[in-house]
């Protein structure tokens, strides 16, 4: 069985790092709770969102994300198990490519550099299961969808949906 696993909010805390860095540029305490169903730009002042929208254009951005609880260990032994790749759109933000590059190999060093997709747009995929937090990529998919929760997708419906990676393990394991 072939398995894509998207990284960002998927295996990397990457909305939770634009909350910090907002925090930390604005002096604010702006939480999750207050970010739930939308963009972490979408529930901060109009003059403040091309800040956030800019992180991802930041050097070191996509380097110094936190890996998301328990990914790792669930990775390795769905890479034990089945055919894995990692399929991240990487080609949207300049250092993305290489920053992602280097985390993968830094937090899953078990997942050889031939098993990374860092592409521009995921419906060139083809196998049989893809893990992503963004419905719009899971719709064009033709294989089985989980949709990962993640803060700006709570709401959404109509993908079987896991909640961390615990749940992955019992679906997948």
């Amino acid at each position: 069985m072939t398995l894509f696993v998207d990284m960002d909010e998927v295996l990397a805390e990457t909305y939770l790092r634009h909350i910090e860095l907002y925090n930390q540029d604005f002096g604010e305490n702006l939480t999750v709770e207050e970010c739930k169903g939308k963009e972490v730009w979408q529930v901060v002042p109009k003059e403040r969102q091309k800040s956030i929208q800019n992180h991802a254009n930041t050097i070191g951005f996509f380097r110094d994300l936190k890996p998301v609880k328990d990914s790792q260990e669930v990775m390795r032994e769905l890479c034990d198990r089945y055919e894995v790749y990692i399929a991240s759109a990487a080609m949207q933000f300049p250092y993305s490519l290489k920053e992602k590059s280097d985390w993968l190999d830094e937090h899953f060093p078990f997942i050889h550099w031939r098993k990374r997709i860092l592409c521009g747009d995921k419906y060139i995929l083809r196998g049989d299961v893809l893990i992503d937090d963004r419905s719009y990529n899971l719709e064009p998919f033709d294989g089985s969808t989980i949709l990962f929760t993640s803060p700006h997708n709570i709401f959404q419906n109509g993908f079987e949906r896991a909640n961390n990676w615990q749940e992955i393990a019992e679906k997948l394991l």
